[in-house]
């Protein structure tokens, strides 16, 4: 048997799609495709706008552009997060401040974000992991009593909600990813949402490269040039032809993503109760998409040998995120606030189980799998 950690879903749309998309001759961005998902978003984040990008970086990088940070300006974020979430305001010679986490969501502890602020506190980034919400209200909460922007890093989070609101459309801005790792995908792409207003007209912009082209195509001015700094985010209309049938078939696959993580989280209880392994925590006011199973076991050296151990057994299983404060960039470009106990201690004993649509003929044996090399 081998069970690799992911393998990519396809719905049986995503030909046909492709196939309409080149024969309409619009393959660049911004064509019917990519406004069809435009469109679904919006819809269902009920945000005042997406654009879809050409990664959830690039998301990122334009939300940094849109919040005018400046050298030596501050956001607080977690450490316990990929590297895109910093390096898109270190990019804009911005310092990221790392706070520790919370020991049961593994989210940016809302109850440390104040000491860390300071004179040069731009902005606070929650991170949702594993599509579990950090806790918003309290976030912007003190964003508002700070004057900061709230930009939600939501690559793990579309269809997941923080007392019934969905995430990635709570703060000012959010980002969303669709690499083939995550639930809704389109092999690379990712999506700017936007619910402040004021950053609207100008994130159209700096996504066409600093040029005023969508006044021009809406008739505005009869023609376009360069009006502000940007560059190309936009995706191809092919990419968005394969996100459509994705988001099209949304629903069925988070049901699916949901049954799947439901036995497994069933099946490992009795392993938390003996005190083994730790279950995912989801908060009753948190509605999760399923994005990923984990387990936190004993110790480093116990997740060494477990990995190893599955890994004889044909199934893939792996460790998460280093923390970026203590990655060489991370030292470099910016700061801690405190020492993130939490921080390291799961990213000491984290590991991540399959979970792609297809596993349900597996599953099981996927179970019994941990379950022996645990016991042993």
């Amino acid at each position: 048997m081998h069970v690799p950690f992911v393998r990519p879903f396809l719905t049986g749309r995503e030909i046909e799609y492709l196939a309409e998309s080149l024969a309409s001759g619009h393959l660049a961005g911004d064509g019917p495709f990519t406004m069809h998902c435009n469109g679904w978003i919006e819809e269902r984040l009920h945000c005042r706008k997406a654009l879809l990008t050409h990664s959830c970086s690039g998301a990122l990088e334009m939300a940094a552009i849109l919040a005018e940070l400046q050298p030596g300006d501050e956001v607080i974020m977690p450490s316990f997060t990929f590297v895109s979430t910093a390096n898109a305001f270190v990019l804009r010679g911005a310092v990221p401040v790392f706070v520790d986490i919370r020991a049961d969501t593994l989210n940016l502890d809302e109850s440390k974000i104040e000491a860390a602020i300071t004179p040069r506190t731009r902005a606070i980034v929650p991170v949702h992991y594993a599509g579990v919400g950090c806790e918003m209200d309290a976030v912007m909460e003190i964003a508002a009593r700070h004057g900061l922007f709230v930009i939600e890093d939501a690559a793990h989070a579309l269809t997941s909600t923080y007392r019934d609101r969905p995430l990635g459309a709570i703060g000012h801005m959010g980002a969303l990813s669709f690499h083939e790792s995550k639930n809704l995908i389109s092999g690379e792409g990712g999506a700017l949402i936007i619910q402040d207003e004021r950053v609207l007209q100008r994130a159209e912009i700096i996504r066409e490269k600093g040029t005023n082209r969508k006044e021009f195509l809406h008739g505005q001015v009869d023609k376009y040039s360069w009006v502000d700094f940007g560059s190309s985010f936009l995706p191809s209309d092919l990419l968005a032809a394969v996100l459509w049938a994705q988001l099209q078939g949304a629903d069925t696959i988070m049901a699916r993503r949901h049954a799947l993580w439901s036995t497994y989280h069933a099946a490992f209880a009795e392993l938390e109760a003996r005190g083994r392994i730790r279950r995912p925590i989801v908060p009753d006011h948190c509605g999760h998409n399923a994005h990923m199973y984990y387990l936190l076991l004993r110790d480093p050296a116990d997740r060494t040998r477990f990995i190893a151990a599955m890994t004889e057994r044909g199934i893939q299983t792996v460790f998460h995120y280093i923390p970026l404060h203590d990655a060489l960039a991370g030292r470099k470009y910016g700061r801690s606030d405190g020492e993130l106990p939490v921080t390291r201690h799961v990213s000491d004993r984290l590991v991540r189980l399959p979970l792609w649509l297809g596993l349900e003929d597996r599953v099981l044996n996927v179970i019994d799998a941990v379950t022996a090399t645990l016991a042993n």
